[in-house]
């Protein structure tokens, strides 16, 4: 990952902090606290964190409004699926990048049981939020947090997202499997997604 590709993410604050920095720049990086203590997980030389099944957290609660003004319940809409959810914002250049690979993967898989859901962040209201989705013909819903809150239900040491973009995996069983803190490739999307749609 270059420099400039490293820096252009933006850091979410730990767990104990109250609401986002909003006063931070769009994409301006730095680290974070938060994700520490005894984990479960490891991080692979590809950047992305798996948790071997039967040691997994518990998803958080994750509803709310959604971008479009509906409502959405990711656990009770989404029960026995696996589910995706990026992290990302319209300000935010890697999320561009990697929208399209999320929008081909998500018709790919659709039928085998994966849904997706985006999480935005930091938009100061839905309309760029809108935008974006229409620009990268996202078809799957978006939970609108422009403060982070949804973010913070994300336990300390569990597979946070502490980074805009985040993608995490959800397994079958509400339980958090996989997270990465870069933007994905349609490659490393599905080989995140591979070994959880292989589980029984």
């Amino acid at each position: 990952m270059s420099v400039r590709t490293s820096r252009s993410r933006a850091a979410l604050p730990s767990a104990g902090a109250a609401v986002l920095a909003l006063t931070l720049s769009a994409c301006a990086g730095g680290s974070i606290e938060g994700g520490g203590g005894q984990t479960g997980f490891i991080t692979g030389s590809d950047g992305i964190a798996t948790v071997k099944k039967g040691d997994r957290d518990d998803a958080p609660d994750l509803s709310g409004e959604t971008i479009d003004g509906g409502r959405l319940d990711v656990s009770s809409a989404y029960k026995g699926k696996i589910i995706v959810v990026n992290v990302w914002g319209s300000w935010c250049a890697p999320c561009r990048a990697e929208a399209p690979n999320l929008v081909k993967v998500s018709e790919d898989l659709a039928d085998q049981g994966v849904r997706f859901v985006g999480i935005n962040t930091r938009d100061s209201s839905t309309r760029p939020a809108v935008a974006f989705e229409g620009q990268y013909k996202v078809e799957y819903p978006s939970l609108y947090d422009p403060t982070g809150k949804l973010l913070l239900r994300f336990e300390k040491g569990s597979l946070n997202p502490q980074f805009i973009p985040s993608t995490l995996v959800i397994d079958r069983e509400g339980k958090l499997a996989a997270r990465t803190q870069q933007a994905l490739s349609e490659e490393k999307l599905r080989g995140m997604l591979e070994p959880i749609l292989a589980e029984k």
